[in-house]
């Protein structure tokens, strides 16, 4: 079996593969939740390479304002070679570069879990929002929910050990509504609210899928030697099977919960 390793930088995989697989499809969703609209000043806040940013700039238009904002420069690389008028920053959810009172919406969708101090980060978006500006932060719903990435995770951990699979279980670490309403209260949003809503992975092979989660360096990047991987491909025809559709797609549910909040 030829070994493929993908030679792009990790913001580039990102963009190219996790991006239409995962992610795009989020970006509307996320800004209904918030309650994006024409005109608005919109924040996005680790936006990584944009999708949830142009799905905002594309309902606020051109009477509105968009700021994609990421601690990633390699990130912001990517994202600045968009076509569109969105103004991107370096920065951190802990201290957003930004006046209280600037924002109609800030939005996140999939960095939160990366957060070193999520009641902060949640206490700053709340802080840059103007009197009745809207929140939305999507993070992935726990692994379980997801099954073609619960299949994949114990795959993995039968295959190399509970620390790999841990490794790659790591974006979903806050799938758990409980324990995002609590983080939510350290961060004294007691009246945020928690919702669930479903959304669907979709690569066009299980070789794609498997290949693009080599490459990601959140997880998987650098865990596996080539034949490790080549085993791993081979067990995941296998494993990954019936989540195919016609033509060979890769196709599974991959349910978000979604933290809502209005500043008073």
């Amino acid at each position: 079996m030829n070994v493929r390793q993908d030679a792009r930088q990790p913001a580039e995989v990102y963009d190219a593969q996790f991006v239409p697989a995962l992610f795009a499809h989020w970006g509307p969703v996320v800004c209904a939740e918030a309650g994006v609209q024409k005109g608005d000043r919109v924040l996005d806040v680790a936006c990584g390479t944009g999708a949830l940013t142009l799905a905002a700039a594309k309902i606020a238009g051109p009477p509105g304002s968009v700021v994609g904002l990421d601690a990633n420069p390699e990130m912001l690389a990517v994202a600045r070679r968009k076509p569109a008028q969105i103004d991107w920053q370096e920065g951190t959810a802990e201290a957003l570069p930004f006046s209280d009172n600037s924002f109609d919406a800030v939005v996140s969708q999939f960095g939160f879990m990366f957060f070193e101090d999520k009641p902060k980060a949640l206490f700053e978006m709340m802080r840059v929002l103007k009197p009745n500006g809207r929140l939305a932060v999507a993070v992935c719903d726990s692994v379980e929910n997801s099954p073609g990435y619960g299949a994949f995770a114990l795959l993995l951990d039968r295959l190399f050990g509970k620390e790999v699979g841990d490794a790659f279980r790591a974006p979903f670490n806050l799938g758990d509504a409980g324990h995002l309403r609590e983080i939510c209260r350290e961060a004294d949003l007691a009246e945020a609210q928690v919702v669930r809503r479903n959304g669907k992975v979709r690569f066009k092979s299980i070789d794609a899928l498997v290949s693009t989660e080599r490459a990601c360096v959140w997880t998987l990047g650098g865990a596996l030697s080539d034949e490790q991987f080549e085993r791993l491909l081979e067990e995941s025809e296998t494993v990954l099977k019936p989540f195919t559709v016609g033509g060979g797609m890769v196709e599974f549910d991959m349910p978000s919960l979604i933290v809502k909040a209005r500043k008073p």
